[in-house]
């Protein structure tokens, strides 16, 4: 049996990067899942490629509006979802007096705010069905700082304890609550980054340099933790923020 069988699942962010590679492997594994992200396009090509039945939910994760119709049509499509996996997230380059009120504010809406809002309006239906699994996908930046990082590893930190307040709050419910912390990944937005740096070739192997494994990550290299920690495998894990960084904190 694949082992998300008996799962509805909503990934946010699915369009690109982490979240498309998470959408992926949980049609793969069986599960019901509804594709969440501003993009409809995006959404709509991944939806076609992973096959399946996925559902299209073009939203912004920092609206309650629009995370009140994402619950309405997943109840309507597949039944009571019990599995989240937050990923949508922003990244703005700068130090603590570099960074504007605007870009602070975006990066806490969209990356805390936008996750506390949908994991608190899920957690009525993951009672109804008996339980369930929250997936933060956060930053190893989230646990360590970094130089131009103040905003970024600020939101992250929040979003780490976020997910361990939560996991003591209802793991009576059955309700896990654990994060992914990725290092630095190949996605368009770090490609982004990369290709803004005066010298992108040195920074890339700079970033790749702090690694031991040798390489950047990959987001395919996320996605089987992620199924993980949304199956039943992992029914004794919660709390826990779960570093996916090819050696970056042990150096």
């Amino acid at each position: 049996m694949p082992r998300l069988a008996n799962k509805i699942a909503i990934v946010t962010g699915a369009g690109t990067g982490i979240g498309r590679a998470i959408a992926r492997a949980f049609v793969r594994e069986g599960a019901k899942v509804a594709l969440v992200g501003r993009r409809a396009e995006m959404l709509e090509s991944l939806a076609q490629e992973a096959g399946g039945t996925p559902l299209v939910c073009a939203a912004d994760v920092s609206r309650q509006t629009d995370i009140d119709r994402i619950l309405q049509k997943v109840n309507a499509a597949f039944g009571t979802p019990n599995v989240l996996v937050n990923n949508a997230g922003v990244l703005h380059i700068g130090t603590a007096e570099q960074i504007s009120e605007e870009q602070w504010d975006q990066t806490f809406t969209i990356n805390v705010r936008g996750a506390w809002l949908l994991s608190r309006a899920i957690l009525p239906h993951m009672r109804k069905a008996g339980g369930g699994s929250i997936v933060n996908v956060a930053s190893v930046l989230g646990i360590n700082g970094a130089r131009l990082r103040a905003a970024y590893s600020a939101s992250k930190g929040a979003l780490i304890l976020l997910t361990k307040c939560m996991a003591i709050d209802h793991g009576v419910e059955k309700i896990r609550v654990n994060a992914i912390c990725p290092s630095f990944i190949e996605t368009d937005l770090t490609a982004e980054v990369i290709r803004k740096a005066p010298d992108p070739s040195a920074v890339r192997k700079e970033r790749m340099g702090v690694h031991p494994i040798g390489r950047l990550g990959e987001p395919e290299d996320l996605a089987g933790l992620a199924v993980y920690l949304a199956s039943d495998e992992s029914s004794w894990v919660t709390g826990a923020a779960m570093p996916v960084d090819g050696g970056y904190l042990a150096v």
